[in-house]
């Protein structure tokens, strides 16, 4: 479980965002925007993004200045996971004209709510973790994405768990948001085209603390599994209080709850056996991401569980900023829309002509003695 120093954090903001303070034209310094939730109870993986990010602009730094430049910089604003956040942040970063490119936001119901200021602004906005389809589909030719879609993660576990687990009745519960309710229904949808039964779907509010009535009423209907569209911390009191009732059937869910916290809130005890679906492999298991994983654990502890997808995101863009050799965002943007087999740490990187990343894969996981075990690649069905 990596740990934070409050102190140490407030200070590295701090010289993240001086610069604003000391005048536009004196600075000729590329910036990259990035924001996320960097406080309140997602900050763990929020966090985790801006270590990866910050050190992909730091190995940049040492390769060398770009274009003449005295070199890149990052401009990183707190999201706190909420759409209207989401929308002032983006207004901060595009407002500032040093800012080549985005990366940016974690929440898909951050991301798609950014992403016309960001098309109006004609700024690239790559995504290193949202996973919302509709997103990519409102063609805005400004947005991109490192990672696999729901309407992949979510076919994907529902034939583990109806294949690999021989499974026929679940129940399911989301948090209403974009991300979750998206999530949950590709699930729930080609659970059912497989032959399976859903007993309930039910949704829950992110922020909310009891959940023993819905549960109660879960545990009627003896579902073989539950199945949950959403982000760790509701997860994990659902599980606390789901074996507080009684109900012992195993939980899963997608990306958002992948992460040691979750195992942490929950206990390791109570979490035991719970399934999760993740964007990717596991990058200690992948011979190119050894020497970044070896160095972010090294300075960080251990690494987030979209560290990996920040580092590749922010390398992509520098990259492009590189090959336009200007910081103008219409030239940069260029660039990313011309992306070619980007050799990242967690693979080969190719945009579709929506901006999604193609050769999707997601791996699925299982918690056992207090830690996340890869079981497989899961291989996804072609949509």
């Amino acid at each position: 479980m990596r740990t934070f120093k409050p102190r140490s954090l407030v200070i590295f903001f701090v010289l993240l965002l001086g610069a604003w303070t000391n005048g536009f034209a004196k600075d000729e310094t590329v910036y990259i925007g990035l924001a996320a939730p960097l406080t309140g109870d997602q900050a763990y993986i929020g966090i985790g993004l801006l270590q990866g990010a910050q050190m992909a602009v730091e190995d940049a730094n040492i390769k060398g200045p770009v274009f003449g430049l005295s070199g890149i910089k990052l401009l990183a604003l707190d999201d706190q996971h909420n759409p209207t956040q989401a929308v002032l942040a983006a207004n901060r970063l595009i407002s500032d004209p040093r800012v080549a490119g985005i990366v940016g936001h974690f929440n898909s119901s951050c991301t798609k709510a950014a992403s016309a200021i960001y098309h109006e602004a004609r700024i690239a906005q790559i995504t290193p973790a949202s996973t919302n389809p509709e997103i990519s589909r409102q063609g805005f030719d400004t947005f991109f994405r490192m990672c696999a879609t729901d309407d992949v993660q979510g076919p994907t576990a529902a034939h583990f768990v109806y294949d690999r687990l021989k499974i026929r009745k679940i129940a399911v519960i989301d948090d209403k948001t974009t991300y979750g309710k998206g999530l949950a229904d590709e699930f729930e949808k080609k659970f059912k085209a497989l032959g399976g039964t859903v007993v309930s779907h039910d949704g829950i509010t992110q922020g909310e603390k009891d959940f023993a009535p819905l549960l109660t009423k879960i545990r009627s209907l003896e579902p073989e599994l539950l199945y949950y569209g959403g982000v760790y911390p509701e997860l994990s009191l659902l599980i606390k209080q789901s074996r507080k009732l009684g109900l012992h059937a195993p939980w899963m869910g997608g990306d958002g709850i992948f992460d040691v916290t979750l195992i942490k809130l929950a206990t390791p005890e109570l979490s035991e056996g719970t399934f999760s679906t993740m964007l990717g492999v596991d990058p200690r298991s992948f011979p190119r991401a050894r020497d970044f994983v070896a160095r972010y654990e090294a300075r960080f502890g251990e690494i987030g569980s979209f560290s990996a997808y920040a580092y590749d995101t922010v390398n992509l863009l520098i990259e492009a900023i590189r090959r336009a050799g200007t910081s103008d965002r219409e030239a940069v943007l260029r660039e990313v829309r011309n992306t070619r087999d980007f050799q990242g740490v967690l693979g080969t990187v190719n945009f579709d002509e929506k901006g999604d990343a193609v050769n999707q894969s997601v791996g699925i996981y299982k918690v056992e003695n207090g830690k996340f075990v890869f079981l497989e690649e899961a291989k996804p069905e072609v949509r």
